[in-house]
Formats: C-alpha cells, sequence, structure tokens
C-alpha cells in the first residue's frame, strides 16, 4: 500500500472514530480473490459494540466514496483488534500495560519467547514479568508481539 494512500485511509478511520466516541487502533489491507480489503480496528474502554463498528463504517464509505481514490473496488471491515490483538506501535504497548502479553524476541544468539505480564513501556524498551523473572527487552530485538489469552485456564474455571 502506498504510504500516501494508507495516510489517508488513516486521517478518515480517525475522523470516523472521533465522531463516534470510539478510538482508532490500526488500519490494515489485504488483497484477496474478491478484492481490495481495508481492516480498521476500533477499540474503547469498555469494548466495542456492533453499533459502534456499524456507525464507524458508514461514516467511512461516505468519505471513502466521496474521496474515490481507492480507485477499484474495496470492501470496508470494520471490528475491534480482538481479545488477542497485535502489538505494533509503542501506543498499542501502552494501552496493554498490565495485561499478559506473548513476546518473541532476540535474546544473544537465540530467538526466545516470554509470556507474562507487561509492566512498564520506556522509549527504548519494554518490561515483563513471567513466572520466574521480570525481564527488559529492547523494542530493537522484538519480532512479534501480541496481547495473550490463555483459553485453556480461563476455560477451566481456575
Amino acid at each position: 500500500m502506498r504510504k500516501d494512500y494508507l495516510q489517508r485511509i488513516e486521517e478518515i478511520a480517525k475522523k470516523a472514530c472521533l465522531e463516534h466516541g470510539v478510538s482508532l487502533y490500526d488500519v490494515e489491507e489485504k488483497e484477496t480473490t474478491k478484492g481490495l480489503v481495508i481492516l480498521v480496528y476500533i477499540n474503547k474502554l469498555g469494548g466495542i459494540s456492533v453499533d459502534d463498528c456499524t456507525l464507524v463504517s458508514k461514516s467511512m464509505d461516505l468519505s471513502l466514496e466521496e474521496m474515490d481514490f481507492v480507485g477499484s473496488s474495496f470492501m470496508l471491515e470494520v471490528s475491534s483488534p480482538g481479545i488477542e490483538r497485535d502489538l505494533k506501535f509503542k501506543k498499542h504497548y501502552v494501552s496493554a500495560i498490565n495485561e499478559m502479553v506473548k513476546i518473541e524476541y532476540d535474546s544473544e544468539a537465540e530467538r526466545k519467547t516470554v509470556i507474562g505480564i507487561l509492566e512498564e513501556v520506556s522509549p527504548e524498551t519494554i518490561k515483563v514479568r513471567d513466572r520466574e523473572e521480570t525481564m527488559l527487552i529492547f523494542f530493537e530485538s522484538i519480532h512479534k508481539a501480541r496481547t495473550y489469552f490463555d483459553f485453556k485456564m480461563k476455560g477451566s474455571g481456575k
């Protein structure tokens, strides 16, 4: 996706979110066999409802059609980022403080994975506490990060 194209979609999404009392989490696009899909993830305290998604989608549809900058047919999907959401930007990490996270990162000569509580976010690092220790992980060493939900533990009533 061209950078200016993505920025324009984000501007439209931010405006629609502001109008409807939600925040923009992320914007992505993907090519499918049925064409271009623009994915908009929104969030708010207490969670997102279907009505929130519908309102943002309708606001964005009108703006995207008026601008006609996409250039081809597309589908717009607006949803919550989900219970397990990717952490791509520092603002995502900040919003996940005190939540369980799963981080894949490089440590010395090996790739490691840690699952624990995200305790702190600084400009250069994050602090994650697992059952055994608290570790400092540099952003530059992170390959993949997301919030984590232990479905087995929650489903067992423990």
